[in-house]
């Protein structure tokens, strides 16, 4: 891939973003706190995300350093009363919601310690390759406090309820193959080498028509919290509206006449 823009910083955020192609690289750069995460780290990410033009059709996000971040940064949030709470809390769910539903999709690359805030990051991206250093955990239960940022809503539907409630009934903490087992990540790769698969499922879903990209962004979770009947005509209708576009006829017509790429190409 060649080099388009060069890093770009987000100041206070210390976020750096780079745009190979069409795949957008961001990177959390707090490396002296373990990339834990503040406000400004989490509302440039939004930022970077949507701000991305049409030519961009993936991200990568990672973290700079030994881990990809161990959380929220705690020493921002200790004066806050209950209502700023809430609010805090909203401000993460949206921001979150708008990685996942948002315009393109976004792999997440984990290493060392992906942990509390950071898992409920990762838990929003749309695939995540784990390294072997990779770990998770919720430690807010021995803190004395409870999940804020959705891990509630969206980890029980990677890795189920009870998995999640004993990582915080007990602060257990999951490696990274046990992880890729129970569906917190969908790739393992040895250390060092999560970036390279990364780029290498950027540019398959970079190759995606859009409209499927789109369809699996944002029908398919909406599917899952649906009733199986609703699910089923969202099907339906995202089904018959897919097959009209110009370029899956093309397609379609080159898998037919033995011009398209074979499985697994």
């Amino acid at each position: 891939m060649s080099e388009e823009n060069g890093n770009n910083s987000s100041g206070k955020s210390g976020l750096l973003t780079e745009l190979m192609d069409e795949i957008l690289i961001i990177r959390i750069s707090r490396p002296a706190k373990s990339n834990a995460l503040n406000d400004d780290t989490l509302l440039a990410i939004e930022s970077a995300l949507s701000l991305a033009d049409k030519k961009i059709k993936c991200a990568i996000l990672f973290g700079e350093g030994k881990h990809f971040s161990s959380g929220l940064d705690l020493s921002d949030f200790m004066e806050t009363d209950t209502i700023e709470g809430v609010f805090h809390s909203r401000m993460w769910h949206r921001v979150l919601d708008n990685i996942q539903f948002g315009k393109i999709p976004v792999i997440a690359v984990l290493h060392g310690a992906c942990v509390g805030g950071g898992l409920e990051l990762a838990s929003a991206c749309h695939l995540r390759v784990a390294e072997k250093s990779a770990f998770y955990a919720l430690p807010e239960g021995q803190r004395g406090i409870f999940v804020g940022g959705s891990a509630s809503v969206r980890l029980p539907k990677l890795i189920g309820m009870a998995r999640m409630a004993d990582m915080m009934f007990t602060g257990r903490v999951i490696d990274a193959e046990e992880g890729n087992l129970i569906g917190i990540s969908q790739y393992l790769t040895e250390n060092g080498k999560g970036m390279e698969k990364a780029k290498e499922l950027a540019k398959k879903i970079a190759s995606n028509p859009s409209l499927t990209n789109f369809a699996l962004m944002h029908i398919l979770p909406r599917m899952m919290d649906a009733s199986q009947d609703s699910a089923l005509m969202m099907e339906s209708l995202i089904a018959a509206i897919s097959r009209e576009t110009p370029e899956a006829k093309q397609r379609m017509k080159d898998f037919l006449e033995g011009r398209a790429k074979k499985l697994g190409e």
